[in-house]
Formats: C-alpha cells, sequence, structure tokens
C-alpha cells in the first residue's frame, strides 16, 4: 500500500498503464476533431486543411435541422440544469444541514438511486410512466426527464462543497443575532456558490450530451442534437457530423475549464486570512 507522500509514479508499470488509458480514451476524439478539418468528404483519406464542413454545418443543406436540435439541446439543458440545480441545493442543505430525521438515509440513496441504474433502465421506466399517464411526449417531456436525471449529477459537487464548509460559520453568524434563513443567505450560500456553479456545469454538460433517454421520451418531430448526429450515421458518417461533435467537445472542455476555475476559486474562499 502506497504511504503518504509516496510518488506513486515511481511504481513498475504505472507510465505504460497511464499511456495506454490516454490512448484508449483520446485517440477517437483526435481523430474525430482531425478529419473534421478534412478537405475530402472522405472520413479516412486525407486531402488537405479546410473549414469548409464548419461552414456547411451552419449553411449546409442540413443546417436548418442541426439549428433546431441546437436550439432544442441548449434550451433543454439550461432549463434543466437550472431546475436540477435547485433542488439539488435544497436537497443537500436539507441532507447536511437538516440534522438527523426519519428516512435521512433512505432519501440519500434515493437522490443517488440514478448514479447506479442503467441509463436504458430509466429510459424505460420513464417512457412507461408518460405512456401511463397519458402525457404526449415532445419537448415537455425531455425537460421533465432531464430535470430528474440531473438532479444526482448537480447534487455531488454541491453536497461536496457544502460537507467541506464548518458549520461554525453559521452557528457564528447566529450568535450575532442572524436568523437560519440569514445565516444561510449571507454566509452558507456564498461559501457554496463554487459547489453550485459547478453543479449546474455538470447538470448542463449531462444533459446536453443525452442520447438514450431523450431518444425514448422525444416523441416524433422534435431532436436534440445527439439524436440529429445519430439519425444522420445511420445514413453513413459524414465529415460534417465530425464538424459537429467537434463543436460539442469544444463546448464540453470549456465548461470543464470553467468548473475547475470556479473551483479553485472556492478553495481559496475556505483558506485561513494570510495562508497561500
Amino acid at each position: 500500500m502506497a504511504q503518504a507522500g509516496e510518488d506513486i509514479k515511481n511504481y513498475p508499470g504505472f507510465m505504460p498503464i497511464t499511456l495506454f488509458c490516454l490512448v484508449v480514451l483520446y485517440a477517437p476524439l483526435l481523430v474525430v476533431m482531425i478529419y473534421s478539418f478534412n478537405e475530402s468528404k472522405s472520413i479516412t483519406v486525407w486531402q488537405g486543411l479546410s473549414f469548409k464542413w464548419y461552414v456547411d454545418v451552419f449553411v449546409g443543406p442540413e443546417s436548418a435541422k442541426f439549428k433546431e436540435a441546437a436550439i432544442n439541446s441548449f434550451s433543454i439543458a439550461i432549463v434543466a440544469a437550472l431546475a436540477a440545480t435547485a433542488i439539488a441545493t435544497s436537497a443537500a442543505t436539507g441532507m447536511l444541514r437538516g440534522g438527523s430525521f426519519r428516512g435521512r438515509g433512505f432519501s440519500f440513496g434515493l437522490i443517488n438511486l440514478p448514479l447506479i441504474v442503467p441509463e436504458i433502465v430509466t429510459a424505460v421506466a420513464t417512457l412507461i410512466f408518460f405512456s401511463a399517464i397519458d402525457f404526449e411526449r415532445g419537448y415537455l417531456t425531455i425537460l421533465v426527464a432531464h430535470i430528474a436525471f440531473c438532479i444526482p449529477f448537480a447534487y455531488m459537487p454541491i453536497a461536496a462543497r457544502m460537507q467541506g464548509i464548518e458549520d461554525t460559520y453559521e452557528q457564528a453568524a447566529m450568535d450575532l443575532y442572524a436568523n437560519k434563513t440569514q445565516a444561510f443567505r449571507l454566509v452558507l450560500f456564498p461559501l457554496m456558490l463554487p459547489g453550485i456553479v459547478s453543479g449546474f456545469i455538470l447538470a448542463f454538460i449531462i444533459s446536453l450530451d443525452d442520447f438514450i433517454i431523450t431518444n425514448f421520451v422525444k416523441g416524433a418531430g422534435i431532436e436534440t442534437l445527439p439524436t440529429a448526429i445519430f439519425g444522420a450515421v445511420k445514413q453513413g458518417i459524414k465529415p460534417n457530423i465530425m464538424a459537429i461533435s467537434t463543436m460539442l467537445l469544444a463546448v464540453s472542455i470549456v465548461m470543464v475549464t470553467i468548473s475547475y476555475f470556479v473551483g479553485k476559486s472556492g478553495d481559496k474562499l475556505k483558506q485561513p486570512p494570510g495562508e497561500k
């Protein structure tokens, strides 16, 4: 077992295993990114650098379909992430600052259940639920489903952030005659904000990239980017699909980068004055 302070890079086989994992994870992404700039229609033959397929996404024959799908994807992702973050913040506050109560363990398991259940099972269950209540499938069913399965993803960073905040801050505020609402709004919430932002970003990315659940509950006549890409790929992989995939990857990278720097700024807020 590794001791504290021991450099894991010195272990035999660490570097080859690390390189193998990096290649398996990122080589396919690099191939997609590189061939999205290919002049040729072929996805295997390189004929020169070009941005034509990115232009095709916005003004080509299929641009209207992809534009509508992008609007659906981003609007659903934003609303679902906002709703899931608000619910997750309330849940984390109740679970971690509400003291002991009957059913606390059950509630914790219920919040985290979507992380364990296979996504196909969640998709089928959601479809059956909407069919049972005679809820017509469309934009609204996608939004409701996304809010539901995004809650645990938003809850994780929010709860982790709150667990790292000692309750002495709120006790000090109440010693200075603040009530619980004021202690939460003026003391706890600002300290939780980096975790809340991270939870929102994670929920946004999960919603934006989801395919399985969306494909089950979307109904006819509405598409999101993942389902539109899947439909286009069934007719053959085209370079414009690689361009769309690269842009989606860029959005995910930007969001993850923002989450990283927000987390770093939050760590500085928890440091005692004068400590670097």
